[in-house]
């Protein structure tokens, strides 16, 4: 299909004919027969009120009328089908698909995918966030950046961002209803919530309380918030709202800026993280791709250790 030539109607036909000098050859390129393109020049001539050919016996040369309108011509059509093969590639180029989920895409990839944008800037990018990621893989040719363990997922997907949380929230709500030196003042405070499947497969603050030796009742804290995206419970936190756990990796930069504090313990959980899953049927693109988030993964653990 992308080989296909517009349809120009006359002007293909006579620029055929002026190219190879033979009403059989330029219908053989054409796809049509001799009588048809004699037809399509006797009519033209008839329109325009002069010759443009000259029969001979072995083919047909352009009258000086013919080659003033074949230098036009020409041109326009060399110019139509380069333009359409630019087009058509474009169109038919198929974009890599990222699959992730809202919180990585909205806060780590989005603010970091200008500096792949200058790296490879031929490439196309369609990146799908989903909260129903499939474990067994992403379909052929997309690359995944999934939530979970090795176990989940094999010997053929790559850690990216380990599992490290942190309670976070603004200097003002700290400075209100802190400091939360104890676990159980954490647990006592307004705390925001992601909703989970049970039980939820990364830190929530049950987990993460339990970690510290705290069991905190459900029921306590009265007007607490939850959220089905991630990316709603950092706007919460940042709105002071309460305390929210922090993923490091993703709230690095509301950290760095001051927009959020840590207010509590670290906890890990190196095992468990978001990992990169490759395609199943691979490409240069996707390989750029991979080894781009990798590197991306691989610097923010650089600064995270620096002093």
């Amino acid at each position: 299909m992308a080989e296909r030539p517009v349809d120009l109607g006359w002007v293909r036909v006579f620029v055929a004919v002026g190219k190879m000098g033979s009403l059989s050859s330029a219908a053989g390129t054409l796809g049509l027969t001799q009588p048809a393109v004699s037809y399509q020049i006797r009519r033209l001539e008839e329109h325009m009120g002069v010759s443009l050919l000259q029969r001979q016996h072995r083919g047909v040369e352009l009258t000086s009328e013919g080659r003033r309108l074949f230098e036009v011509t020409s041109r326009t059509v060399d110019d139509i089908d380069m333009l359409v093969r630019s087009l058509r590639s474009q169109s038919e180029r198929p974009a890599i698909r990222l699959r992730t989920d809202y919180a990585f895409s909205s806060l780590w990839l989005i603010p970091r995918m200008h500096t792949f944008r200058l790296l490879y800037p031929e490439m196309d990018i369609q990146i799908v966030a989903t909260q129903r990621m499939e474990q067994h893989g992403p379909p052929d040719g997309d690359i995944a950046v999934v939530f979970g363990t090795r176990e989940d997922f094999g010997s053929n997907a790559t850690l990216l961002l380990p599992e490290k949380v942190v309670p976070i929230c603004t200097q003002g709500f700290l400075d209100r209803n802190g400091p939360f030196f104890d676990p159980v003042e954490i647990a006592g405070a307004r705390l925001l919530h992601l909703d989970a499947r049970a039980p939820s497969p990364w830190f929530d603050w049950k987990s993460y309380l339990a970690e510290l030796g705290i069991n905190r009742d459900a029921a306590i804290g009265q007007g607490e918030l939850s959220f089905n995206t991630y990316s709603l419970v950092v706007q919460a936190a940042i709105g002071e709202q309460g305390l929210a756990i922090g993923w490091m990796g993703l709230v690095d930069s509301l950290l760095a800026s001051g927009m959020l504090v840590t207010a509590g313990p670290m906890l890990e959980a190196p095992d468990r993280g978001y990992w990169l899953l490759p395609p199943k049927a691979q490409s240069a693109q996707t390989d750029r791709l991979a080894a781009w988030l990798i590197s991306e993964a691989g610097a923010d653990a650089l600064k995270a250790q620096d002093p």
